[in-house]
């Protein structure tokens, strides 16, 4: 049998001719090993002998079969088998045997045996060792490239592992004829959106896989809840021939691959690594990146912050209490006082307006969402009004204290002033100094020594000592002061200052 002999598109590798005598039982197969195209059809031919005669009666054939499955005593039937149903023909003329398989498919490839029964009781035989038969396609394989912007420069080759010779190779892109070449190589410039084959002339409707860059790149996420501490798994695929490499970026990390296969997986993800993320799938025509999805970490309320305001508090004042907590989602807030079952309020703020010392005690914020809850107690003690009142008796006191003290700073000063200098009293002011008695018991008796002279304009000194010995001797400062009569003053009391010749002594309180 020559390759035009077969209707499909295979070739022989290994031809065996045996001749076998008439009265020989025998099968012969033109070739045992036959290689043919994915959706083509193969022809598989045989021959076989068999006696014209056994014990005297005439040999005739009863049935003849192809199988793959079974064996010789219980082989199925290729027109039985689900696997061939409508693809396959037995053709038998005279000893002549040939099988046609249509629609060629990757499981056809097997080991093919014909066998025939006759009318003997022991006259049936199977040919041995068979066809093996290999299916497969074209393949288109990129040789060399230089990716551009908008285009690829791509030398091409169009191969199978059954190697036709003296074929002519057809090369389409997007399906439209291109060049025919006796070559299986071949050159050409491919845009993004391009799509390349190849095809063995004669056998047109099977051409070879379409080789093209990545398209854009599907990215999908499991689970969909993302929550703190799971496995997460990001996906990426993309159409692509030759198949395309994946890498992972995140978009905070300016341009850095994070991970370089078709699936990034986190064993256990953190708040941290929320954010987008982009995978890009490339080949040796060129790249296409995905667009991002969003990694939304959801994690339960951290322990809330409280706090309260004023930190001083009075009865009858109004009292905020702040509650905070970052979350993901957003939690939401409740307040409670201890012992007491139902909620004094919701929300992140809790007002107590004109509070009262029966509001003192233990509260505590409740923060909850889909994921948790957490909660932080504070203390609230209410102080009474009285408190507030001798805050501002006491402040007043102060205030009156520093008052006084400086007011009597002010004299002080005004007194050493006026010491500094004698002053003058006029000529028709008269000055009495009488002796007064006074009590025993009193201790701090000033003494006072007046001396007057004949003359009105010099001045009288008074020396004021205190009574106490212990102070006589301590106190060293002498005061003096200025004291003028008037001339009828001092003639009523010249005859005196005859009888008292020297001092007037004068008990000043």
């Amino acid at each position: 049998m020559s390759p035009t002999a077969a209707s499909g598109f295979f070739f022989f590798l290994l031809s065996v001719s045996v001749v076998q005598g008439q009265n020989v039982w025998g099968v012969t197969y033109t070739s045992t090993q036959i290689c043919g195209i994915k959706g083509s059809t193969v022809d598989i031919h045989c021959y076989y002998t068999y006696p014209y005669l056994v014990r005297g009666d005439y040999t005739k054939i009863k049935r003849t079969l192809w199988f793959t499955k079974g064996n010789n005593n219980e082989p199925v039937d290729l027109r039985t088998d689900s696997d061939y149903t409508g693809r396959v023909m037995y053709q038998r003329v005279d000893k002549a045997c040939t099988l046609k398989i249509t629609d060629l498919r990757q499981r056809d490839s097997a080991v093919y045996k014909f066998r025939f029964i006759t009318n003997h009781p022991d006259g049936k035989y199977t040919g041995s060792p068979g066809v093996t038969l290999s299916v497969t396609d074209l393949q288109l394989q990129v040789i060399r490239s230089t990716v551009q912007q908008d285009s690829t420069r791509a030398e091409l080759k169009c191969q199978s592992t059954c190697s036709p010779h003296h074929t002519t190779y057809i090369w389409y892109k997007n399906g439209q004829i291109q060049r025919e070449t006796s070559s299986s190589s071949f050159d050409l410039s491919i845009s993004p959106a391009d799509r390349v084959f190849c095809a063995v002339k004669g056998h047109e409707k099977f051409p070879s896989p379409s080789v093209y860059r990545p398209n854009l790149p599907s990215v999908s996420v499991s689970p969909s809840e993302i929550v703190e501490g799971s496995s997460v798994t990001l996906t990426c695929s993309s159409d692509a021939n030759p198949a395309a490499n994946y890498t992972w970026y995140k978009s905070d990390t300016h341009l850095k691959s994070i991970h370089e296969e078709p699936q990034f997986v986190f064993r256990s993800i953190t708040s941290s690594d929320s954010g987008q993320y982009y995978c890009e799938a490339g080949n040796k025509l060129g790249k296409s990146r995905s667009e991002s999805v969003s990694i939304d970490v959801k994690y339960r309320p951290n322990l809330p912050s409280v706090s309260v305001s004023p930190s001083e508090i009075v009865e009858g004042s109004s009292v905020t209490l702040t509650c905070s907590s970052d979350a993901n989602p957003a939690a939401n807030y409740t307040w409670y006082k201890e012992n007491e079952e139902s909620p004094k309020a919701s929300g992140q703020i809790f007002t107590i307006t004109d509070i009262r010392a029966e509001h003192s005690g233990n509260y505590y914020c409740e923060v909850q969402n889909s994921v948790g809850r957490h909660n932080n107690t504070l203390h609230l003690t209410v102080a009474g009004a009285w408190k507030l009142t001798t805050a501002a008796v006491t402040a007043a006191v102060l205030l009156i204290i520093m008052l006084i003290f400086v007011f009597l700073l002010i004299r002080k000063k005004r007194s050493s002033t006026g010491s500094s200098e004698p002053e003058e009293t006029p000529d028709n002011t008269e000055q009495f100094v009488s002796d007064q008695e006074q009590p025993q018991e009193q201790e701090n008796l000033q003494y006072s020594t007046v001396t007057f002279s004949n003359k009105p304009t010099d001045p009288v000194y008074c020396n004021i000592r205190g009574t106490q010995p212990g102070h006589m001797e301590e106190q060293e400062l002498t005061e003096y002061s200025d004291v003028r009569f008037s001339s009828a003053a001092l003639k009523s009391r010249r005859q005196e200052s005859k009888a008292q010749t020297s001092a007037t002594y004068s008990t000043i309180n």
